[in-house]
């Protein structure tokens, strides 16, 4: 993954985190974990998706 799209998707993250800071929703370490790996490109979109819907799941 190129240098670029790993800053694409960080600015998304942060974009994210601002809106869901705006909304009160509070964002779990587990949710930053998998988000930073997805920036990464150590996970794809629709494996982070699973993962956290398997925690919620759980809960």
């Amino acid at each position: 993954m190129s240098p670029k799209e790993i800053n694409k998707r960080r600015i998304a993250i942060k974009v994210a985190d601002a809106i869901n800071s705006i909304e009160g929703v509070p964002v779990s370490d587990y949710a930053v974990e998998l988000s930073n790996q997805w920036a990464n490109g150590v996970i794809t979109a629709s494996q982070m998706k699973e993962m956290l819907l398997n925690v919620h799941r759980k809960a």
